[in-house]
C-alpha cells in the first residue's frame, strides 16, 4: 500500500488530518502523520486521547524545520484571531498572524508535494486584501500551484452555518475546487440529543415566565440588537421591573443612538450606538420624569451612563491600528449596555434550523430546547456539528463547567471535517505514488 506522510500544524483538536486520513486511505492510501504541533494544553490532550503519534512537538516556531522528518503535505488550520472579525483584526501585526510564516519557512526547507491550509472568512477581507494576496505570493514563489475557495459547512451536510477559506498547492496540478461534492441539507433536530439535565437557573425561569418554549425557539437573547428574532433583557425583565413606559424609552432609545447625526453633533468618528445626553434623548422622547426613568434604568444595569467612544489611530510595527477608546472630553450619555455575552444564554437554537457559527467566545452561551425546558449544547452535540466520528472523545473534559470549557474552546476553533474530507478526496486522486515506493 501507497504511504502518504504528512504533518500536523496548530493542530487543535486534529480535525484537518481526521478529514485528510479518511478521504486518502479510502482512495488505498496509508496515511502516517510523522508529526503534530500544538501548544495548548487541553488540545494536546484531546490529541494523545484520540490518536497514536509518532512525534508532537510544541511551539513550532521553535522547531529546526531541517529536524523535520520528510513528509507529503503540510495540514495547517494556522491561528485565525488575527484575521478574524471577533478578534482585533491585527492581522500580521498579532504574531499569531505572523505564524503564516512558519508554515512558509517549513515549506521552503521541505519541499513537500503539497498543503492544505484552513482560515477564517475574514482572511479575504483583512486589510483590504493585502494579507490573503501576501499569503499566496508567498506560497506561488515556493513554485506551488494554488488554490483557494471559501467555503460552509452548511453544504456538508453539517447543520451549522461556518464559512472558511480553504487554501491548497500541489507541486503538480493546480487543484479544481469545482470537483468537489456538496452533501445534503440537515438541520439541528438530526444531530441533537435528547433528556439531558436542563438549567433551573433565575434566567430560564424568568425567560420562560415571559414566552413559551415554542416562542423562544430561534431566538437571540442580546441587548445591542434587535430584530423580530431578538428577545431583549427588558422583554422579560431579567435586571428588575420594567414599566410600559420604561420598556417604550428603552425601545426608541436602542433605535435611535445608531443616527449618524449624533456623531457630527458629539464631534466624533460614528459608531453604531452612540450614548446621548439627556438633551439629545429629549427630542425624540418627552417625559416629564425622563430623567429619574433614565437613572432607574441605569441603576438595574439595563443602561450605562457613560463617555461616547472615539477612533483612535495607533502605529505598530509600522502598519496603522485603530481602535475605540473612551473620549472623556466629551459629555457622558445613556447607552444600551449589555453585548450578547453578558447573558447566561444568547441563542436558543431553532431544532428545524441551522446553529450559527460555532466560536469559543460564546459556544457555552448557546441554548437547546430539550423537552420542557433549556440546557446547554451537549459536547457530542457539538462534536457532531462539525463533523467528528462518534468515536471521537471529549469525554475527559466533560467533569465540571471549567473543564467543559475547555473543550467548548477546543470546538469554537476546529475544522470542519467533512468539508476537509471532500477538499482531500479530489486532492487524493491527484497523487500518483509509484506501486513500491513508500512515499513520494
Amino acid at each position: 500500500m501507497n504511504t502518504i506522510k504528512i504533518i500536523d500544524l496548530f493542530a487543535g483538536m486534529g480535525g484537518l488530518r481526521l478529514g485528510f486520513e479518511k478521504a486518502f486511505k479510502e482512495q488505498g492510501f496509508n496515511i502516517k502523520c510523522v508529526m503534530t504541533s500544538e501548544i495548548k494544553e487541553h488540545a494536546l490532550k484531546a490529541l494523545n486521547h484520540n490518536f497514536t503519534h509518532e512525534k508532537i512537538v510544541g511551539d513550532i516556531t521553535k522547531v529546526d524545520a531541517q529536524e523535520i522528518p520528510d513528509f507529503d503535505f503540510l495540514l495547517g488550520g494556522f491561528p485565525c484571531q488575527a484575521f478574524s472579525s471577533a478578534g482585533n483584526r491585527d492581522g500580521f501585526c498579532d504574531t499569531r498572524g505572523t505564524l503564516f510564516f512558519e508554515i512558509e519557512r517549513i515549506l521552503r526547507i521541505k519541499k513537500p508535494q503539497g498543503f492544505l491550509l484552513e482560515n477564517v472568512e475574514g482572511l479575504i477581507s483583512h486589510d483590504n486584501g493585502n494579507t490573503l494576496n501576501v499569503i499566496l505570493k508567498a506560497l506561488k514563489d515556493l513554485n506551488y500551484k494554488v488554490s483557494w475557495k471559501v467555503l460552509d459547512s452548511k453544504d456538508f451536510s453539517l447543520p451549522q452555518s461556518r464559512k472558511r477559506i480553504y487554501i491548497v498547492g500541489t507541486l503538480n496540478e493546480k487543484f479544481d475546487f469545482s470537483k468537489i461534492k456538496y452533501g445534503t441539507e440537515k438541520k439541528f433536530k438530526d444531530i441533537q440529543e435528547e433528556g439531558l439535565d436542563l438549567i433551573d437557573s433565575d434566567f430560564t425561569k424568568k425567560l420562560l415566565s415571559h414566552f413559551s418554549i415554542e416562542e423562544i425557539k430561534g431566538k437571540a437573547i442580546k441587548d445591542k440588537r434587535g430584530g423580530p428574532n431578538n428577545i431583549n433583557s427588558w422583554d422579560f425583565e431579567l435586571k428588575g421591573k420594567v414599566s410600559k413606559e420604561q420598556k417604550y424609552l428603552l425601545q426608541q432609545l436602542f433605535k435611535k443612538r445608531r443616527l449618524k447625526k449624533w456623531s457630527e453633533e458629539i464631534g466624533i468618528e460614528w459608531m453604531d450606538g452612540i450614548p446621548l445626553t439627556v438633551s439629545q434623548i429629549e427630542t425624540f422622547y418627552k417625559n416629564d420624569n425622563l430623567e429619574k426613568m433614565l437613572n432607574d434604568l441605569t441603576e438595574k444595569g439595563y443602561l450605562r451612563f457613560e463617555h461616547p467612544k472615539d477612533k483612535i489611530k495607533q502605529e505598530i510595527n509600522g502598519s496603522t491600528i485603530t481602535r475605540r477608546e473612551y473620549a472623556i472630553d466629551k459629555p457622558k450619555g445613556y447607552n444600551i449596555v449589555t453585548g450578547k455575552l453578558s447573558f447566561e444564554f444568547s441563542k436558543i437554537l431553532n431544532p428545524n434550523g441551522l446553529a450559527p457559527t460555532i466560536v469559543a467566545a460564546d459556544v457555552e452561551k448557546i441554548g437547546v430546547v430539550d423537552g420542557s425546558g433549556i440546557r446547554r449544547l451537549s459536547l457530542r452535540e457539538g462534536l457532531r456539528l462539525f463533523g467528528y466520528p462518534e468515536s471521537y472523545s471529549l469525554d475527559m473534559f466533560s467533569k465540571n463547567t471549567s473543564s467543559r470549557r475547555k473543550a467548548f474552546d477546543l470546538l469554537g476553533n476546529t475544522v470542519a471535517v467533512p468539508v476537509v474530507y471532500s477538499i482531500s478526496k479530489v486532492l487524493s486522486s491527484l497523487i500518483s505514488v509509484p506501486e513500491k515506493e513508500e512515499c513520494l
